[in-house]
């Protein structure tokens, strides 16, 4: 709608300038937005005022120009008039918004789909939690952020491949095996001294358990650094699997999973390192080998190799990230923890020194979840204590709820989860308010097949009838859906989404709080569910972008 109120204005202008009522009919972009003030009209544009220096006129003689050649609009526009310095503003007939049903009943699940992608590749890589233990609520917010922004990307035109990278190899999976073989040998009564920094959960014990139930004493019998490292072994291999699928029941499934050990297995990390060192961006200083950072932004340079020989998690993440255009990605989007800032500078200097752009790496840092019961803080620890799980919370309040609380608020700013409210089925719980939505509707769409009434098609004379302002506005809503998934993809922000059917939730339900759709009127009741059944399918398509089922029933 805003596009035909931009060509209206170019038009005019263009009929002005042939009139001598202007002195140039070329425009600059015509930006049109819909005012705050309902009053205002349905859209507004200012595009008087950014042409008054060029045709060197004033605003409101500009504006007056433009309105006095907006030929044959009586179809569309009820009215238009110039405010203040030389705002003009439009206000269109109810008729207008009448053809958006009919888009979106043709365009069904497509309604909001765009091209601004145009196939370009990226690979969205999130979670890619170390497999040392579970995965936490923190974890299940870069899940559902990282599944919602590939999602809408794809919708929007992109070639989208999602990524986990298993952190499976250096020194925290040395110290999961540790931890497993010091609980190991506990079970056969040896004295063990704990340290503090080892992983401490109940599930540690559990793989001891379970490595003695399966092999006994064996690795009593062997070198002790090849049990700790069949311990490892055993132990990360379990835990990804459990991750996997945690994060299945949760809705997530990824189009690869990517070893870090394989890259060390391929070679591919003293590769990187040998080609950077020959290129003189990796050097040598005090017996360990650094990487120039600082040549490319970064606050300092970092080390890759330390004077003990041993690669650091940056030098497989360099191996890694060059990998990934390697493989044909031309923009590659990571979702971290809020924690994870200070990595951001080295990575993308990594990416540059590879020959790439800056802005092809992109980094969504997603931050602290605070689980609340009621109100009441929930006590979460880290490696030592008792700590939640995503599984634990998905398995208290199910998928969509998680999935949609996890996305209510923008991933910059901390969010508070509460179980109880999570589990509500009324109003108060987003979830719940949006989803009712669909379910209602299905509802009224069942009632009306009773009534005989099974097809649900454009009759002008039926949609004619929608002329309530709840009806209008519900209609202009649902005309902004498009522009909603548009910039959820340009600013990879799924809770713009979330909001947004809220907001049409609301609308729905100021809308039934006051009217009727199944009426005594044939006309007026087949106008109506042409209309709900838009609205459905909006709810429905908002909901599947966000990875939340649309019930027929609650």
């Amino acid at each position: 709608m805003k596009e035909k109120i931009a060509n209206l204005i170019l038009n005019a202008a263009t009929s002005a300038y042939e009139k001598g009522d202007l002195p140039s009919a070329e425009f600059s972009e015509i930006e049109v937005e819909v005012p705050k003030i309902e009053s205002h009209g349905d859209f507004s544009t200012n595009i008087a005022m950014i042409m008054a220096s060029a045709l060197k006129m004033p605003p409101r003689k500009i504006a007056t120009a433009i309105t006095k050649n907006l030929i044959d609009q009586k179809e569309m526009l009820a009215n238009t008039e110039i405010a203040g310095p030389g705002f003009i503003n439009f206000f269109l007939k109810a008729s207008s918004w009448h053809p958006i049903l009919r888009k979106i009943h043709a365009e069904d699940s497509r309604y909001g789909a765009a091209d601004l992608g145009k196939g370009k590749k990226i690979q969205v890589e999130f979670v890619s939690a170390n497999p040392t233990g579970p995965l936490h609520v923190g974890h299940g917010r870069g899940a559902a952020v990282g599944d919602s922004v590939a999602n809408i990307l794809r919708f929007c035109g992109y070639d989208v491949e999602t990524e986990y990278y298993i952190n499976d190899s250096g020194r925290q999976i040395e110290t999961l095996g540790r931890s497993v073989f010091l609980r190991y040998k506990e079970l056969y009564g040896m004295d063990v001294q704990f340290p503090q920094d080892y992983y401490q959960g109940d599930y540690i014990r559990d793989f001891a358990k379970e490595i003695k139930s399966l092999g006994g004493k064996a690795l009593l019998e062997q070198d002790e650094e090849k049990s700790v490292s069949d311990c490892a072994r055993f132990a990360a291999r379990s835990i990804t699997a459990q991750i996997r699928q945690d994060l299945t029941d949760f809705g997530v499934t990824y189009d690869k999973w990517y070893s870090e050990q394989s890259l060390y297995d391929a070679g591919t990390v003293s590769a990187v390192i040998d080609d950077f060192k020959n290129k003189k961006i990796i050097y040598e200083k005090d017996g360990a080998l650094w990487f120039k950072t600082a040549e490319f932004g970064d606050e300092k340079d970092r080390v890759v190799v330390r004077q003990n020989g041993q690669t650091t998690y940056f030098a497989s993440d360099i191996a890694y990230h060059r990998n990934k255009f390697e493989r044909g990605f031309e923009r590659v989007i990571d979702v971290w923890g809020a924690d994870h800032h200070g990595y951001i500078q080295r990575v993308a200097a990594s990416i540059q020194a590879s020959g790439h752009q800056k802005d092809q790496f992109n980094v969504i840092l997603v931050q602290l979840v605070n689980l609340l019961r009621g109100g009441e803080p929930v006590a979460m620890s880290t490696r030592a204590g008792e700590f939640v799980t995503l599984s634990d919370v998905v398995s208290e309040v199910g998928r969509d709820a998680a999935r949609f609380l996890f996305l209510t608020r923008n991933y910059e700013s901390p969010l508070d989860f509460d179980l109880e409210l999570a589990k509500q089925k009324t109003n108060d719980n987003p979830v719940f308010y949006v989803q009712y939505v669909h379910a209602r509707i299905a509802s009224i769409l069942r009632k009306g097949k009773e009534r005989g009434i099974q097809h649900i098609n454009w009759e002008d004379e039926s949609v004619a009838t929608l002329k309530a302002l709840e009806e209008i506005n519900l209609i202009k809503t649902m005309s902004r859906y498009p522009e909603v998934i548009k910039s959820s993809a340009v600013n990879m922000e799924p809770h713009r989404l979330t909001f947004y059917l809220m907001g049409l939730a609301s609308d729905f339900h100021a809308y039934y709080n006051k009217h009727r759709v199944l009426t005594d009127d044939p006309l007026l009741s087949h106008g109506r569910l042409y209309m709900v059944t838009a609205v459905q399918k909006v709810i429905r398509n908002g909901l599947t972008l966000l990875g939340v089922s649309a019930p027929e029933k609650m």
